[in-house]
């Protein structure tokens, strides 16, 4: 007999309307934007670690804004930690000299050493500085500011996107960008290195302009590095070995390079040889200061990753452990309890027959 039901209804094809998505979030994503602008235009550009975070707090509520508070607030309680260690690291490198005099003509001659055959002898900073550097600010002059900008908040940037969407995913992240921190800040301290500008103001190179910054003016953004400029006369100026510049730009790219399509990983990994070409041009570092920042970006990678199979192995084996003891023994079965001792008769076996 067959069973006669409704009719369903045809299965939708569009899109649907996510509860955070439609006008709401262009109102409020505009308004972020106005006043980014604003403020990047008369404070500066957010290169603190606790500036650069109540925007992007501010950016990922304007994203979400339909949802409650309590969501917002969440982003606050997991970031606020980070955000501590970071300005405890940008303070402490300050202490990293101890007063002596930092290492800098070791760095001269290895990238001599490297590089000198295609440079004439010079470092590669003087060389692109005599060919690249002029009194007027070119096209690469404004776009090496930009590159330059970025150090200070692709990072948050990309760390805020994989909280928003999988924070397993951004726990991970953040595992290694600490660790990654905390190397270069040991080094700090057990190898104060000095950058190119400073060996040029101490006579050990000939003149090195500090141009990092100058392309902002070029396009009227004069205010665009003021806390970049004062962030910049308060540094430690002994910590250029390794390049945490360079080694956060290939740090994001390689976190990132196997969840995109191949043909994207050109544009992906032009970014951290934009960052070394814009340090090595702008006097920030040398081209060892750049090589040892990627080998720190690869033994991040390497420890933290065998660290988090070890600790999965080892909460395996603990969760595994009350299965695999040893079993309960099941207790013989008792004599009944009205017969006395000497009724139990022995097993008997079973008579064999004879043979006829």
């Amino acid at each position: 007999m067959a069973v006669v039901t409704d009719p369903q209804p045809p299965a939708r094809t569009g899109t649907t309307s996510s509860p955070d998505g439609g006008r709401r979030r262009v109102v409020a994503m505009t308004i972020w934007g106005v006043a980014f602008v604003a403020a990047w235009l008369a404070i500066g550009l957010p290169t603190d670690p606790a500036y650069a975070f109540l925007w992007i707090w501010a950016g990922t509520i304007a994203w979400h804004s339909a949802r409650p508070w309590r969501s917002h607030l969440r982003f606050a309680r997991d970031w606020i930690p980070v955000v501590l260690l970071l300005a405890v690291y940008n303070l402490s490198r300050g202490f990293a000299d101890n007063g002596a005099t930092p290492h800098a003509m070791e760095l001269i001659v290895a990238d001599r050493f490297m590089l000198g055959w295609a440079t004439g002898g010079e470092v590669p900073t003087v060389w692109l500085q005599q060919h690249l550097y002029r009194p007027e600010v070119h096209w690469w002059d404004v776009a090496v500011s930009w590159v330059y900008f970025s150090h200070f908040v692709a990072t948050f940037a990309a760390a805020a996107v994989l909280w928003m969407r999988d924070r397993s995913r951004w726990a991970a992240y953040m595992r290694r960008w600490g660790f990654l921190c905390a190397a270069g800040l040991a080094t700090y301290f057990l190898y104060p290195a000095a950058p190119p500008w400073w060996a040029a103001q101490n006579g050990l190179l000939t003149e090195v302009a500090r141009i990092s910054t100058r392309g902002w003016k070029e396009i009227g953004m004069h205010g665009a590095g003021n806390l970049l400029n004062a962030g910049q006369i308060a540094s430690n100026p002994v910590a250029a070995m390794p390049s945490l510049h360079t080694a956060f730009a290939l740090f994001v790219v390689l976190f990132f390079l196997g969840s995109v399509r191949k043909r994207w990983w050109p544009l992906l990994l032009a970014y951290p040889l934009a960052m070394t070409f814009t340090l090595v041009y702008s006097g920030e570092h040398y081209v060892i200061d750049v090589l040892v920042g990627w080998a720190y970006v690869g033994l991040t990678f390497l420890v933290v990753g065998l660290a988090e199979r070890w600790w999965a192995a080892r909460r395996a084996r603990r969760a595994a452990a009350p299965a695999a003891g040893p079993q309960p023994t099941v207790p013989a079965p008792a004599a009944p309890v009205d017969a006395a001792p000497g009724d139990v008769e022995p097993a008997v076996a079973d008579p064999v027959p004879a043979e006829g």
